[in-house]
């Protein structure tokens, strides 16, 4: 009950509206062979739900008109949408997750109909390269769902003997039951088929899948026997491997990530049969985070700077074919941007900070929206990329302000830090009406009630480079908060920004980096710090991914003690004088809650204001939208005490 108060004056104090604000949501695009059709997932929420919108899935053509919708299971969330070949059929999973079951349809002239169902987790939908089999990613009796950023299993028993194994699977397209063709103590991440359809190319690691994507190797998996051979064992980590169609050659996306799922490096080539990888983007000023094989050539999805690109590879270099300050979506096992067998035809989810999601589609040269579902929603706030230059480094940034200012009037200012660190802020559409979705996003209420918002890329961030996202490496906390505070000094010479008015907002990387700040400037009045790590050393033990930091750190803390204590809050927690509020979910399994616990009890130690909340049941991302709209006012009310707005 305190909490629904709470959020009820702060909604008050905001001046935010009661009414509801509808947001049709996509997701989860494909694109057949021709162009011709498109298959979303897609949801209308109100906002402020107890749970997520229950979404239907929906087949449109390539003008955006609805053709059919289909909602087989009511309990369900539908995802990884696929098309066959030819595009004469696609298939979708239905996700009943409170029954730990997943289901997979199949559909095309008819309506859809189930052909295979396993008690687990299943996603990534491939159809072979005769149409005749789909081959999935399957966790049979899954004690959690798959990815590390979602709640782990209870820890009890024996310790470290038993793990989830995500493998390929294959069933005919007329149904019946699954066979496996990856290894039972193989733990699969991505694969595509080979073009003669007997095999697949696939990074995947022995063991615990949420631990070792970051020493995963490139395999090759034989469709018939199961059987495994490495194609690469190279020292980065890998995304999206891409067989040629003539069977010789595999692509992949390779270079220094911080989590799986946020995709981006170099593009690199290595013969089928085995071998070193060859970088064919050595140097470029961009990051690769989408990659297809059409004909002999390849085409990508690039982040230029604040710009996401299609992209063309060829022997002429990184050709761009189209460019926009817009975020685009498709799904993440085939990347941002979907293509057609050819390569002429592209689609996406487009949004940007004023303009909410659609869908675009068309000449890959030519993308531009083709739905209107969210057409009346407008602008609410006014946004900027902006640029500056910090120790030879060129650094880029989103700054976010009223609609309307003041002449003569500052305006307090919250710098959001994102996660990673190897990631980016983009753009996406700042919504009123309260929480939609399970998507973290309280700008508005910010906004409505009069601050600005810096959203910085600094060093270790997509967009400028390998070299620049390898610029923090064994540099945690110092190269990337100078680029922040000049980026702020920039900010303040082109907006009316209160510098004794400061706060600043992370979560994940961004939670430590909240952390560490307060003990290293005390130019913010106020940090809000979600699923940090207070002590590198103690967090080493305690995560469940800890084969993250070696190529960030450069050795294991065992091995390298000083350099995980030099990036440790804990280390110089007297310093941290500015108040702090701290959350975390019970069961995050990236940044476990004895972080934030300890660092709560630092600051308490010394007398610093701090608050505390652990969210039952969560994890590293909140999956119940009730929680976030708890935690949406704790933040809202921190700020409001602190930055005086």
């Amino acid at each position: 009950m305190k909490s629904v108060l709470a959020f009820a004056f702060v909604l008050a104090a905001t001046g935010a509206s009661a009414a509801p604000v509808v947001i049709h949501g996509f997701d989860h695009l494909s694109l057949s062979a021709d162009g011709a059709r498109m298959l979303t997932v897609e949801d209308s929420d109100p906002g402020n739900l107890p749970n997520p919108a229950h979404g239907v899935v929906v087949l449109r053509d390539a003008s955006g008109k609805v053709l059919a919708t289909f909602d087989p299971c009511k309990t369900c969330t539908y995802s990884d949408t696929a098309w066959s070949p030819k595009g004469g059929a696609f298939a979708f999973v239905a996700s009943d997750h409170a029954a730990g079951k997943s289901t997979l349809y199949v559909g095309g002239l008819a309506a859809p109909r189930a052909i295979t169902a396993v008690l687990g987790n299943a996603n990534t939908v491939r159809f072979s390269p005769d149409g005749s089999r789909i081959a999935l990613l399957v966790t049979m009796g899954a004690h959690k769902r798959t990815g590390a950023v979602e709640a782990g299993a209870a820890l009890t028993g024996k310790i470290g003997d038993t793990a989830d194994e995500q493998r390929i699977a294959i069933v005919p397209l007329s149904g019946g039951p699954l066979k496996f063709a990856s290894p039972a103590d193989t733990y699969v991440y991505e694969f595509d088929w080979a073009p003669d359809g007997k095999g697949f190319a696939a990074t995947a690691a022995k063991g615990n899948g949420d631990n070792n994507w970051w020493v995963a190797t490139l395999d090759y998996m034989d469709a018939a026997t199961g059987a495994a051979r490495v194609i690469a064992a190279p020292r980065m980590q890998m995304n999206l491997p891409r067989v040629s169609p003539d069977g010789k050659t595999v692509a992949f996306i390779g270079g220094l990530m911080s989590d799986w799922g946020p995709i981006g490096g170099d593009v690199y080539t290595v013969p089928l049969s085995g071998g070193a990888p060859t970088d064919v983007t050595p140097g470029y000023k961009g990051t690769f985070r989408g990659l297809a094989w059409r004909g002999n050539g390849l085409m990508a999805q690039a982040l230029i700077d604040d710009r996401n690109a299609l992209v063309a590879l060829d022997l002429h270099g990184v050709r761009v074919l189209w460019s926009a300050l817009m975020s685009v979506k498709a799904q993440i096992f085939d990347g941002p941007i979907a293509l057609s067998a050819d390569g002429t035809k592209a689609a996406a989810i487009v949004q940007d900070f004023t303009h909410a999601p659609e869908i675009a589609a068309g000449n890959a040269a030519s993308l531009a929206p083709v739905t209107r579902a969210n057409a009346g929603l407008g602008a609410n706030v006014t946004a900027q990329s902006v640029h500056w230059t910090n120790e030879g480094l060129r650094v880029q940034g989103w700054l976010i302000g009223p609609k309307t200012v003041v002449k003569g009037r500052k305006y307090p200012m919250v710098v959001i830090v994102h996660g990673g660190p190897s990631s980016a802020v983009g753009p996406g559409y700042i919504a009123a009406g309260g929480q939609h979705g399970i998507g973290f996003d309280f700008d508005y209420d910010l906004v409505a009630k009069g601050a600005y918002i810096f959203e910085p890329n600094d060093r270790g961030s997509y967009g400028q480079g390998e070299a620049f996202t390898r610029a923090n490496v064994k540099d945690f906390g110092r190269g990337d908060l100078r680029d922040m505070l000049a980026g702020v000094d920039a900010v303040e010479k082109i907006a009316p920004v209160d510098d004794a008015r400061l706060g600043l907002y992370g979560h994940s990387y961004g939670g430590w980096f909240a952390m560490f700040a307060n003990t290293q400037t005390h130019r913010f009045k106020a940090f809000v710090a979600g699923a940090g790590i207070a002590n590198w050393t103690s967090y080493y033990g305690q995560n469940g991914i800890d084969q993250w930091m070696i190529p960030f750190f450069g050795a294991s803390v065992y091995d390298d003690p000083a350099v995980y204590r030099a990036a440790s809050p804990i280390e110089f927690i007297k310093q941290a004088k500015t108040p702090t509020l701290i959350y975390v979910g019970e069961r995050d399994v990236e940044c476990p809650a004895p972080q934030s616990l300890e660092y709560w009890h630092g600051l308490k130690e010394i007398g610093t204001p701090v608050e505390l909340y652990i969210y039952a049941g969560e994890g590293h991302r909140f999956r119940k939208p009730a929680n976030l709209v708890d935690l949406r006012a704790r933040i809202l009310g921190w700020y409001a005490k602190y930055l005086g707005h």
